[in-house]
């Protein structure tokens, strides 16, 4: 029923797999809950049964944020039905989502990633330095999971390294020196290992990463060097966004850097900062404590 949909987020809206997976699961279990056997049957389904729907995600302990999430895959999927001629109405048209909690991201303290401390969790063997360069690399330019396992090695250059965001978008994004050279050096043991590569970061085999191996190891890593309840490679984009505001990058500059479509995704950050500045003015003012 969804696979004309799925090839059109993928083809023409070049969505992430990451994303196409999640609508996929999304609709899934939609479908399921409605007792569709029809993908005409979206036509008669109407706003009341939609918040039925939200009622039931909400009581079987859904977040308000995956809630709306999941109403996100549902609009773009009835804006695709009407284009395609299937549906003539849209029942989310005048739905509402619950009020999505608002949570600060979850990020290290600068004194839990002190070069000095990192290399004492790492092997000195293949897999001990692919895997403190991809923390450092996390660390450094904030970039994504995704963008990190399909990084190219063609697209590491001595002063920058260039990344395919979300929507096929490219940036580039500056690197230090000290992390060029620990790239080399890298690079120099994986091509003594299995060979030149097309992407920069492989399995001891030459095979692609894949995320759950990724987010294993990051999650290993965070959980010995921090006390952060959550552990994730995202939590290291955190972690580079709230350090550079800390230190007086601009928005507009962080935004770039992230690979942010609008400000308001970037402003999130703020928040971090601004507890940031709390904590210096009660420190440094006489009337501070």
């Amino acid at each position: 029923m969804l696979d004309k949909f799925i090839s059109y987020l993928q083809f023409e809206k070049r969505y992430s797999e990451h994303t196409v997976i999640a609508y996929t699961n999304d609709l899934s279990q939609f479908i399921s809950f409605a007792e569709l056997v029809s993908i005409t049957e979206f036509s008669s389904l109407s706003p009341a049964f939609l918040r039925s729907w939200i009622v039931e995600l909400i009581e079987n302990g859904c977040t308000n944020k995956s809630v709306n999430r999941k109403l996100a895959s549902l609009r773009t999927f009835y804006k695709w039905l009407r284009k395609e001629g299937l549906a003539t109405t849209n029942p989310l048209l005048k739905l509402k989502g619950p009020k999505s909690e608002k949570r600060l991201p979850s990020f290290a303290k600068e004194s839990e990633l002190q070069e000095s401390k990192l290399s004492v969790y790492f092997s000195d063997d293949f897999n001990g330095l692919r895997d403190e360069l991809m923390v450092e690399i996390f660390y450094q330019t904030g970039i994504r999971l995704s963008e990190l396992i399909h990084l190219k090695d063609v697209n590491v250059s001595k002063d920058s390294i260039k990344v395919l965001g979300k929507r096929n978008k490219e940036r580039i994004i500056p690197i230090m020196p000290a992390l060029f050279k620990k790239i080399n050096t890298y690079r120099n043991l994986r091509n003594n290992t299995c060979g030149p590569t097309p992407t920069l970061f492989v399995l001891q085999n030459g095979n692609i990463l894949y995320p759950a191996f990724v987010y294993r190891k990051i999650n290993q890593y965070l959980g010995s060097a921090t006390q952060l309840d959550k552990k994730s490679p995202h939590v290291l984009r955190h972690t580079f966004a709230t350090h550079m505001l800390n230190r007086g990058a601009g928005l507009e500059t962080l935004k770039d850097l992230l690979g942010h479509a609008n400000l308001a995704a970037t402003q999130i950050y703020t928040h971090n900062s601004f507890a940031q500045l709390t904590k210096v003015y009660s420190q440094a003012h006489p009337r501070g404590k």
